[in-house]
């Protein structure tokens, strides 16, 4: 029985999101913690450029070791697919983020904000940047 705690624990804890998808609940997290908020909108099942961001940059082992101890992370997606649409609440905070951040609708977008939500830096789609380049520019604000 033990065992199977543990293997359970193990595995809700390898597989917790570091993205949070509600800005207000990253703004607290920056402001206890002290980090800057990196906020991504998305179209996670068709936009090719969103999808290459999140493998190529997001996922990479680098950026996930310098945003564990310097950066929130928000994900703002808009899939178009019926059964990857979120529920109506998440669907209602993902438009008003789009009307206050992203009102040219461009995909992906990628803002880094301080934990208040004032807008530092602005990437318009993919950055043409290998992980570490990326991390260097977030360092660079």
């Amino acid at each position: 029985m033990k065992i199977f705690l543990v293997l359970m624990m193990s595995y809700f804890t390898l597989n917790i999101s570091p993205w949070f998808n509600n800005l207000d609940e990253a703004k607290l997290k920056a402001k206890a913690d002290h980090k800057l908020i990196v906020l991504n909108f998305s179209g996670s099942d068709w936009c090719g450029p969103c999808i290459k961001m999140h493998k190529q940059l997001f996922d990479s082992q680098e950026f996930l070791d310098y945003s564990k101890e310097n950066l929130v992370l928000v994900n703002v997606d808009f899939p178009r697919m019926k059964k990857n649409q979120p529920d109506k609440k998440q669907l209602a905070l993902n438009s008003a983020l789009a009307d206050k951040y992203n009102k040219e609708g461009i995909f992906p977008l990628t803002l880094l904000l301080d934990e208040n939500g004032k807008v530092i830096k602005k990437w318009e789609g993919l950055p043409k940047a290998n992980p570490s380049e990326f991390v260097a520019q977030i360092k660079k604000h």
